[in-house]
């Protein structure tokens, strides 16, 4: 799980426990004015992963790490589809972020906040 917050004029979001060890990351910065918006997605987590590198997927418990599809890099980190927040970003190392979040709905306000006064 990922732990999201907002630190001046960056979106900062902490990755939580041992998925650090398997997204190989344990801590992401993005500019707000990188960020262009934020949903909840459940249905993400079925949909093509891409390739992996590096990173964990094993179907139905986690994935977790950076993935390649369409040309673009993916940074995931979900365990519980059912809590997926997609987080659109330009000019980034990653084109999204897909992260689960404790409560994706007060997760999704805070950023679409940030990103609209910012």
């Amino acid at each position: 799980m990922a732990n999201v917050s907002i630190d001046g004029d960056n979106l900062i979001v902490e990755i939580e426990g041992l998925d650090k060890l398997w997204a190989l990351k344990s801590r992401l910065v993005i500019p707000l004015t990188n960020v262009r918006g934020a949903t909840v997605d459940p249905g993400i987590s079925r949909e093509a992963k891409g390739f992996r590198a590096p990173g964990t997927h094993f179907p139905g418990v986690i994935t977790a790490g950076t993935f390649y599809i369409h040309g673009e890099r993916v940074f995931w980190d979900v365990h519980d589809p059912a809590k997926a927040v997609v987080i659109e970003l330009a000019d980034e190392r990653y084109a999204r972020l897909v992260i689960q979040a404790a409560d994706p709905r007060a997760t999704v306000a805070l950023i679409e906040g940030a990103t609209a006064v910012g």
